[in-house]
This record gives C-alpha cells, sequence and structure tokens, in this order.
C-alpha cells in the first residue's frame, strides 16, 4: 500500500520520493498509438497515482505500442469540457464521477442513490455485480464506452463554514455547492438545502468567496483540494457513495486491436482494485490527518437523514425515472427503497 501525503509538490512511496511532475512528463519509444487520459483529480490523488501505473505496465505489456499519456487536475478542461472531448474523440480517455456522467448517461446514477449503500461490502457486490453490469451496458448505448471496473470516490461527507450540520433539519436553506448531478441536487433539495450546481475546477473559488456555505465530497477530495482551508466542520453523513468510470471514446477503443484491448482493460482493473484499497485506508487515516488541519468533525445518525429522505418522494420519483430493471438492482442490494 502506498502512503498518502497532502503534498503538491512529491508523492510519498514506500522510502522513495517521487516528484509529482514525474505523472506528466515520463517519455516512451515512438508508439503505434498515442492517447490521451484525462482525470479532474490533483496529481496527488490515488486516481493519478494508480493510472499512472496501468499506464506505465500497459506501455511495458505492450512493447510500447500503446503510449498512454495523463493529464490530471482538469489541465484539459473542466469535467463537462472533457465529456464533450471524450464523445467527439479529441481526448480518447477520462475518469468521470457516476454522478456527473449521469447528465449523459441517466443511468450512470443509480449508484448515487441517497442512503443507498451502508457500506464498501455492499458497494462492491453491487458494482461488480448486476448493477455494475446494468450501468456499464447503458453507457455502451452512447458512443463512450466503459474500459475497467469501476474506481472507488468514496463516501460523501458534508463540509461546512458555518452552520454545523448535525440533523436533517440543520440542512434547511444551506447553501451547498453540488456537482451539475441531478441525483444529488435532487437529494439536498429534497432536505430543503439550497443545492447550487457548480463545477468542481470552481468549487474552491466559490468557498472562499461565500458563493456557497458548504460542499459535500469524499475525504480524499477534501484533502487534496486543500478544501480545509475554507471549510470548518466536517457531518460524516455518507449520504452518497460514488464512483469513477474509466471511460473511452467508442471509436478510438475500437481502433485498438484487441490484444491491446485487452492488455488496457487487465492494467487498469488491476489499478482499480489498488486505488479502491488507497481510498478505504484514506477515509480513515484523513480524518485524523484533516481534523490536525483544523477541520472539526461530527458524527451524525444517519438512519435520521434516510428516513427524512424517504418522508419525501426522492425515492419514489427516482425509481420512476430510472426503470424497474435498474432499481431492481438496486434494491437486490440496498434493500427496499420505495
Amino acid at each position: 500500500m502506498r502512503e498518502f501525503r497532502l503534498s503538491r509538490r512529491t508523492l510519498i512511496v514506500g522510502a522513495t520520493t517521487v516528484p509529482a511532475f514525474g505523472i506528466l512528463t515520463r517519455r516512451g519509444q515512438a508508439a503505434e498509438f498515442t492517447y490521451k487520459l484525462a482525470t479532474g483529480q490533483d496529481p496527488t490523488h490515488p486516481v493519478n497515482i494508480r493510472a499512472q501505473e496501468a499506464i506505465d505496465r500497459i506501455r511495458e505489456a505492450t512493447s510500447g505500442r500503446l503510449e498512454i499519456k495523463l493529464f490530471p487536475a482538469n489541465q484539459l478542461g473542466s469535467d463537462t469540457d472533457l465529456l464533450a472531448q471524450v464523445r467527439n474523440g479529441s481526448v480518447e480517455f477520462f475518469n468521470l464521477a457516476t454522478s456527473i456522467l449521469s447528465t449523459f448517461v441517466p443511468a450512470a446514477s443509480l449508484p448515487n442513490t441517497g442512503f443507498a449503500f451502508k457500506d464498501y461490502d455492499a458497494v462492491w457486490s453491487a458494482m461488480d455485480g448486476g448493477l455494475g453490469e446494468f450501468v456499464r451496458s447503458e453507457i455502451a448505448k452512447t458512443p463512450i464506452t466503459t474500459i475497467s471496473r469501476v474506481w472507488d470516490n468514496g463516501f460523501r461527507q458534508i463540509t461546512s463554514s458555518t452552520r454545523e450540520i448535525r440533523k436533517p433539519e440543520d440542512l434547511k436553506g444551506f447553501k451547498i455547492r453540488v456537482p451539475p448531478a441531478p441525483m444529488l441536487t435532487s437529494l439536498f433539495k429534497s432536505l430543503d438545502a439550497g443545492a447550487a450546481p457548480i463545477n468542481f475546477n470552481e468549487l474552491y473559488s466559490s468557498l472562499q468567496t461565500k458563493v456557497v456555505e458548504g460542499q459535500e465530497n469524499p475525504l480524499p477530495i477534501i484533502a487534496t483540494t486543500r478544501l480545509y482551508e475554507v471549510q470548518k466542520t466536517c457531518s460524516m453523513t455518507g449520504h452518497v457513495w460514488d464512483g469513477y468510470w474509466i471511460l473511452g471514446n467508442k471509436r478510438a477503443w475500437q481502433r485498438l486491436p484487441e490484444d491491446l484491448r485487452t492488455i488496457a482493460s487487465r492494467e487498469f482493473d488491476r489499478s482499480a482494485g489498488d486505488q479502491r484499497a488507497d481510498v478505504a485506508k484514506l477515509s480513515v487515516s484523513l480524518r485524523q490527518t484533516l481534523a490536525e488541519k483544523g477541520i472539526g468533525f461530527i458524527d451524525v445518525d444517519r438512519t435520521l437523514f434516510r428516513d427524512a429522505l424517504a418522508k419525501t418522494s426522492y425515492y419514489k420519483d427516482w425509481k420512476a425515472k430510472f426503470g424497474e430493471a435498474g432499481w431492481s438492482h438496486l434494491e437486490s442490494v440496498s434493500g427496499k427503497l420505495v
């Protein structure tokens, strides 16, 4: 397991210090195929560490025939910009949160249903099983495709610079940034919060300038983007689990010979497992790290929030939008929601 540090300059890997800019400057021999992989995360995030490892293994296993260059931290555009670029093929690969992918493939947000998963055992049972296969089949109906099993974005928690969020009533009128994702916007509006969809690359400035009071993200994102500088408390609501799909432009993916596709999927699958383990470990260790940075943690009763949500039309509305087939895959793991 790699040890994680909150430095933008270096990654601490065992006993070796590797410059973060090395992610961007490695070069291979002349390649038969040269593709781009764009991400929205900071270079020190496990997504980029493990993606680069996959890229290095792919280069080696293909004898340099497939060269993938990594562009982290929204270098090539915002998440919504990059989704368009992958759809039209100007960027070949992109990792995108399931919640934001849902703006293009509605079924992608099925696993983002509020309070659907109680723990990681439930998540991976669903996403490596029937629910994950259903979502992948829906994505495959579009110009993009998934090239590996899902990666982990983690359980999302609520942070605030003003009021403390301890119970559902505390969300009433609370100005909270959410991704431009209908499921998350719907969840917080159902709980009477003032949900404001804002792109990720504008998140820090929106908090800094008080456009919004708070936001919700997994702890690794809160850490790597230094949100502790502009937030005071973190309520451990775990209201939504979110994942990342490694997406490929379908035409670009099909251009690769079958043996290269097999190798690429195998190595991204391997890194998915490593990255999942990273995030699970960080979700524990980062609580102490963030507390040392000044964030006050609040443990909440999640059942109060789920019960409050169940009293609204939230679950019924989303079941109607997703349809019986998708919803049945979700409830096979989450239990009855409607």
